[in-house]
């Protein structure tokens, strides 16, 4: 599947306007977290470097730092307002703030034993990009545990603006195989994906569209329309959306949440790259096997 190529100024200006109401209005993305952090705790770490991609306002950084208080922690994230409130959230811990692009992370290779990341992996449409980096900056061995978003999120909205034109209003999502195919086509050993299907309820379609714009998660397609919505589409929309609407008078939101589990591979292991299939080793490992021989 190929995805909407993303704005990512506009994805950095988006977040850094809702920083402030984000956790208002954030409650799927704040339980998804919940759920992320649970299965951290199916895994015996002991992280010494742990990293958050995509951390937010900063509260699954503050729940990693809480579980691990003798790792050092950095959290990253596109937007600088987000990070300010990711550093007073954090304040008093081993933590670090860093503010770069997911696509090229500012660390030196082999960084990291945990890399966390909620509900950013589908704010990438170069996935094979991401997870290349992510790879390197992993330890052999290394656990990457992420959130993402599957194509049948956000349907209803979808399919109600595709009533009223054929622009683009809703980003894409990458399907839970295609993710884990791009896994493996990286490197990643493993990968385990299951998906859930969560559903909001919300008592008008504006409603809707206030929450998704409060946590600046509205339309980032390089080739998405400009300028304001007139009322007149908004209704148009609305009016679209009465098809969903249930008997008791609620309109469902539905969201696809896939979740994904890899490991960076063993020492020596072949990890393909796209310069080839190429085992890395660290000089220790290497003398460590001259003296045992």
């Amino acid at each position: 599947m190929t995805l909407t190529e993303l704005d990512r100024q506009a994805v950095a200006r988006a977040f850094d306007r809702a920083a402030r109401c984000y956790d208002d209005h954030a409650a799927l993305q704040q339980e998804v977290e919940s759920r992320l952090l649970e299965r951290v705790d199916y895994f015996s770490l002991e992280p010494g470097r742990v990293l958050d991609l995509g951390c937010g306002t900063g509260r699954g950084s503050r729940a990693l730092a809480e579980r691990f208080a003798d790792a050092d922690l950095v959290s990253l994230d596109l937007s600088p307002a987000m990070l300010r409130l990711t550093r007073e959230r954090c304040e008093g811990r081993r933590s670090a703030q860093v503010c770069a692009d997911m696509h090229r992370l500012p660390f030196a290779s082999r960084r990291f034993d945990l890399v966390f990341s909620n509900l950013a992996v589908q704010w990438s449409t170069r996935e094979p990009r991401l997870y290349q980096e992510v790879l390197r900056v992993l330890e052999p061995g290394g656990l990457f545990l992420f959130t993402s978003f599957g194509p049948d999120t956000l349907t209803e909205l979808r399919a109600a603006w595709a009533a009223v034109d054929d622009r683009p209003h809703v980003n894409d999502f990458a399907d839970m195989h295609d993710i884990g195919d791009a896994l493996v086509a990286s490197g990643f050993r493993d990968p385990v994906m299951d998906v859930e299907r969560l559903v909001l309820e919300y008592g008008d379609v504006r409603g809707l569209m206030r929450d998704l714009k409060a946590i600046g998660a509205g339309n980032a397609a390089v080739d998405r329309p400009r300028g304001l919505t007139g009322r007149a589409r908004l209704g148009r929309v609305e009016a679209a959306y009465e098809r969903f609407r249930r008997d008791d008078g609620r309109y469902p939101a539905s969201y696809e949440v896939v979740y994904g589990t890899t490991f960076a591979p063993p020492e020596g292991q072949p990890v393909r790259t796209p310069e080839g299939d190429i085992a890395t080793f660290s000089i220790d490992s290497l003398r460590r096997g001259r003296d045992r021989s």
